[in-house]
């Protein structure tokens, strides 16, 4: 009060910027974590389906290439020959794939999702339209993460190469990168990219899209709130769909980007991932597609339920937009 009049003092208004948690590189990074944790827990799964992909390949059909068979002898096998943490020999590649593969899809997805293909009036999103959306953003990462693809799978089958008594190729990941450049200059970095990107827009059309469709479908149709429980039924769809449609691309993905190159970067043993298709169905059937199905399903189920779960609850936790 002055000079006998109440002064009403009021708050200048301030206008509130929208928060960073909503915007793309934080979502990009929060989808890296999620990855990384997911990837840290799967990964011996995802070692055992290379080794099983690679038996009764050309380049192993003199010695003893065969000695694994089946998941759980492949697994004793690495444990028994190699040691317990060989189980994860090529994680860090690995990890440096997600880093770009995963914040790059996910990234590209919502984008589209948002921007480009948008939302129905009543909130929904046509299936077309997500599976065109995980296809496109699938592909888009895998090509740009193609070359740590590329190292991972060939740090995979070093142990088994010591095993068979031929030399070493690669020492680290770091090592790897170098002879690879050596071998096939800048573009041999990206060796087997197209199988490996066809294999990636498989993936993301049972992941992605899958996760996506489902958990809309559930809300929708249920009475169910987007809790875990919803994200568990949703990440198990993803994952059975996904390991379904990839495992054939991921095959010839692996058998590709494994075989030996000459001095200019050319596969020795296969010509392009329809040479390799055709070859391994006419040398060991059609359900040599399928090899590694199994260890695929059970590490895409596990992988997907830890990346959805840990994917959610940190958006949530960090007051981000639920997916």
């Amino acid at each position: 009060m002055v000079g006998g009049k109440f002064i009403h003092w009021s708050t200048p208004s301030v206008e509130t910027s929208p928060s960073f948690v909503d915007d793309m590189w934080f979502k990009y990074i929060l989808s890296v974590i999620s990855a990384t944790i997911a990837e840290g827990a799967t990964y011996p799964l995802d070692l055992i389906k290379t080794r099983l992909q690679i038996q009764g390949e050309i380049a192993s059909s003199k010695g003893d290439a065969g000695s694994y068979r089946g998941m759980l002898k492949t697994a004793v096998g690495i444990v028994k020959e190699e040691g317990f943490i060989r189980l994860w020999k090529g994680i860090t590649p690995a990890i440096y794939r997600h880093a770009i593969y995963t914040g790059v899809r996910f990234g590209a997805y919502e984008k589209m999702r948002e921007n480009v293909f948008k939302k129905n009036p009543d909130g929904s999103y046509s299936l077309w339209k997500a599976a065109i959306g995980g296809m496109s953003a699938g592909a888009l990462g895998q090509f740009m993460a193609s070359p740590t693809d590329l190292v991972k799978v060939q740090i995979q089958m070093e142990g088994k190469r010591r095993l068979e008594g031929k030399p070493p190729r690669v020492k680290n990941t770091f090592h790897a990168f170098q002879q690879i450049v050596k071998q096939g200059g800048i573009k041999g970095l990206w060796k087997g990219w197209v199988p490996n990107v066809q294999r990636a827009a498989l993936v993301n059309l049972g992941d992605l899209t899958t996760y996506d469709t489902a958990k809309r479908y559930i809300l929708r149709n249920s009475q169910l709130k987007d809790t875990s429980a919803v994200h568990i039924m949703s990440s198990m769809c993803a994952g059975l769909v996904g390991a379904t449609m990839a495992t054939p691309a991921d095959v010839i993905k692996t058998r590709v980007m494994n075989q030996p190159t000459d001095e200019h970067g050319r596969g020795l043993y296969y010509k392009s991932s329809i040479d390799c298709f055709l070859k391994t169905a006419r040398q060991e059937g059609f359900l040599a597609m399928y090899k590694g199905f199994f260890p695929a399903w059970i590490r895409m189920g596990p992988w997907s339920l830890c990346f959805w779960l840990s994917y959610e609850q940190i958006r949530k936790a960090m007051g981000t937009a639920a997916f």
